[in-house]
């Protein structure tokens, strides 16, 4: 059994189907603060007759933790929990800190007390800061430049630390690069709460009706068309990579006694030019643009060394730009309003849904378990 933290959000509710789908009990811990109830639902739906168990509730509240601990018996832990946008962390840093390095703590001082030794941790290509070599290998230097960054650099330090001091435990710290497109099907995808802040978002925002033309920081850096280019990765390749991590930790010594840094990356970028193209190629759209002085602290390339996981994992991205885009417009179009717009009219036959399930409940001592059609 498996317990994904944050499993209901953008790259967890992605791979938690995955892990459905290959034959993982999975309890999900989420509090839905940046994302939504009928993203539940809709994984439920996709795991071909298996279902997960969605716990609302706090991963940095220990009442919380130790009741899910006590009540089930976990294999495994991914942790997805945090908060992640980089301008509200230096608009907020103590909220950042609160969240993620001590909810992180406290999760893992649970699965401590519970014997609990394997854990996958979602990092971010962020704690390398402004990377001057690229591609970037994971023994690059790490510098973040954002409170978001620290914190995450933060939990990587003290998973190090737990690893050192309890040799038995197998961790992998996937450090992700820049995650777009939605499940095939058109029932899962980006959906962010407030001002989206990444790239693919705005852009699909910005062809919308009352859309805003996309704003492009920086025209004239040294790249072949003058924006920045960075690596993206289908969310669906970066769930495949969960799942070999898992799947490693369950059935080799790959990480025991260490907490092993792991890129997921395509290992080639593209620019924000050429994703405004391939965008404008998937939707029929025109995406309005103008262009905007650049950022402090943006660098021209970001681009991932992925071998190790090619090495370790057998890992490799399988969906290009154009897949990522085709998907993530097929969501858009099936969900105008995002999970907020759950009609099923907007549905298209071929991606028509089985029954509504029944999300199972959590046993009385956890906190507001979600339970029944939650619509």
């Amino acid at each position: 059994m498996v317990l994904a933290t944050g499993g209901a959000g953008f790259v967890g509710s992605h791979v938690v189907v995955s892990l459905l789908t290959c034959g993982f009990d999975v309890v999900v811990l989420d509090d839905f603060s940046n994302s939504q109830v009928e993203a539940a639902r809709r994984i439920n739906k996709l795991a071909g007759g298996r279902r997960a168990k969605f716990v609302r509730g706090d991963v940095a509240d220990l009442r919380t933790l130790r009741d899910l601990f006590r009540t089930h018996r976990f294999d495994a832990v991914i942790h997805f929990a945090g908060l992640k946008a980089v301008g509200e962390s230096v608009a907020a840093p103590e909220r950042y800190y609160d969240v993620n390095v001590s909810g992180s703590a406290r999760l893992l001082a649970t699965m401590a007390e519970h014997d609990v030794s394997r854990f996958v941790f979602s990092s971010s290509a962020t704690v390398y800061g402004l990377a001057e070599k690229v591609p970037i290998a994971e023994d690059a230097p790490l510098d973040p430049t954002n409170p978001y960054g620290r914190t995450k650099l933060i939990v990587e330090t003290l998973l190090a630390d737990v690893a050192a001091a309890r040799t038995q435990t197998q961790i992998v710290m996937l450090r992700y690069f820049n995650p777009v497109g939605a499940h095939p099907s058109g029932m899962l995808g980006e959906d962010p709460i407030g001002e989206p802040t990444n790239l693919f978002p705005l852009i699909a925002r910005s062809v919308g009706l009352a859309g805003q033309p996309l704003r492009i920081f920086g025209t004239d850096y040294p790249t072949p068309d003058g924006t920045c280019i960075r690596d993206y990765i289908h969310v669906q390749d970066l769930a495949d990579g969960h799942i070999a991590a898992l799947s490693a930790l369950l059935s080799t010594d790959l990480a025991r006694g260490v907490a092993l840094p792991i890129n997921l990356g395509n290992g080639h970028g593209a620019s924000v030019r050429q994703a405004v193209a391939a965008f404008e190629v998937a939707s029929g759209r025109t995406v309005p643009t103008i262009d905007a002085p650049q950022r402090p602290g943006d660098v021209a390339a970001s681009i991932a060394d992925p071998s190790r996981a090619a090495a370790l994992l057998g890992w490799r991205p399988r969906r290009d730009l154009d897949a990522m885009c085709r998907d993530m417009w097929r969501f858009r179009v099936l969900n105008p309003q995002g999970y907020r717009d759950a009609a099923e009219e907007h549905e298209t036959p071929r991606f028509a849904p089985s029954p509504p399930p029944v999300l199972a409940g959590a046993p009385p001592t956890f906190t507001d378990a979600i339970r029944g059609d939650t619509r």
